[in-house]
């Protein structure tokens, strides 16, 4: 019976061992392994932002409606506005590809300054 006890324990361990190992490759293969990207948004141009050159724009207007909220000390943000404003931003950018996103940004977010 003792050596039904080891062996029970044996395999256990190698059960449990198999699956730490697993877990283990399972993080390392999902976890993002390449170069953090980051982005200078006073150099983008708005046909990076409307036509997904960069990134997708709602992540880069979702940063625009934090910073003009900031720059007006305002810590309040209508997330139905954002969409629309995003909305707004891309309709702009499409027709005037050449301009600079930020400058966009003020054409349309400031009117709304309260």
């Amino acid at each position: 019976m003792l050596y039904c006890d080891r062996v029970s324990i044996g395999r256990s361990a190698l059960v449990l061992r198999q699956i730490a190992i697993f877990l283990g490759l399972l993080l390392v293969g999902s976890s993002p392994l390449g170069a953090q990207v980051t982005l200078d948004v006073s150099k983008l141009t708005c046909e990076q932002f409307a036509m997904y050159k960069v990134t997708n724009p709602k992540y880069v207007a979702v940063w625009l409606s934090g910073f003009h909220h900031g720059r007006r000390g305002d810590a309040i943000i209508d997330m139905q506005q954002v969409v629309a404003n995003t909305e707004k931003l891309e309709t702009y950018c499409l027709k005037n590809p050449d301009v600079p996103m930020m400058q966009a940004a003020e054409t349309i977010l400031e009117p709304q300054k309260q």
